[in-house]
């Protein structure tokens, strides 16, 4: 068995991938144009194929008998390690484009140093992942500037849902004492130092999109040492609604 410290790392970066695959997955068939509720879907799935792939190496290294779906479904509340902005409800699209894009700067700058990894499983799964954010990153940033720069009320929308999100952002970069272990190995990346580069590229794609930057200094957090928000009990009530309805259930 590996160390504990390597298992809650893993936990840390697929459970924003988990959380955030089953926000997008409630809005399967509710996009505003067939070609955009697809595309927002096949994103969900990639989110919940990279989990798999985290979660089934967790498995593996647990030393407790336990399957990947057991991780995904079978934890209380508190044993989840997302950040809150991965939670945050769908209030409106242009919020869902804003709370994917925050996330997908950081996931994309995430995966390109984890995939140098020593872990080569880490790095691996990092280096296939990378592609598919980078789409992500693209999609959802093409519609915040189309938002942005659109309509006096898609233009309002679109501040509104940054404005709001914003105060989520500092936590990407808190450092779990998971993290600072595995970045001293040499296994997991420090994120503190992905902050700088995080906030330029989206400052500059909001000024492209004719918004405001938030000049907000309050910043919430919790999400990563399991204290989550109002929303997060909701989600997981459906998320594992099956597995805690029919026990041991197998397809």
């Amino acid at each position: 068995m590996k160390s504990e410290h390597l298992y809650n790392y893993i936990l840390g970066i697929a459970d924003n991938s988990l959380i955030l695959g089953q926000r997008l997955g409630e809005l399967c068939g509710h996009g505003p144009s067939l070609e955009t509720d697809i595309a927002g879907t096949n994103i969900s799935l990639d989110l919940i194929g990279q989990t798999r792939s985290y979660y089934q190496y967790a498995a593996k290294i647990s030393g407790e008998n336990k399957t990947e779906d057991d991780i995904a479904f079978l934890r209380l509340e508190r044993g989840y390690k997302n950040v809150l902005l991965v939670e945050q409800p769908n209030t409106h699209f242009g919020y869902v484009m804003g709370r994917q894009y925050l996330f997908d700067v950081f996931h994309l700058l995430l995966l390109q140093e984890l995939q140098f990894s020593k872990d080569q499983t880490l790095a691996a799964i990092a280096k296939k992942g990378i592609k598919e954010v980078s789409y992500h990153k693209r999609f959802s940033g093409d519609w915040i500037k189309r938002l942005g720069d659109g309509t006096p009320e898609s233009t309002a929308k679109m501040q509104e849902a940054i404005d709001d999100l914003w105060p989520y952002t500092q936590e990407l970069f808190d450092m779990t004492d998971a993290d600072t272990a595995m970045a001293q190995e040499g296994i997991g990346v420090d994120v503190s130092k992905l902050k700088e580069s995080y906030y330029k590229q989206v400052k500059t794609l909001l000024t492209q999109a004719t918004l405001e930057v938030p000049q907000s200094t309050y910043f919430s957090r919790g999400g990563k040492n399991g204290v989550h928000s109002e929303h997060m009990g909701y989600l997981l009530a459906d998320l594992q609604y099956m597995q805690r309805t029919y026990p041991n259930m197998e397809w």
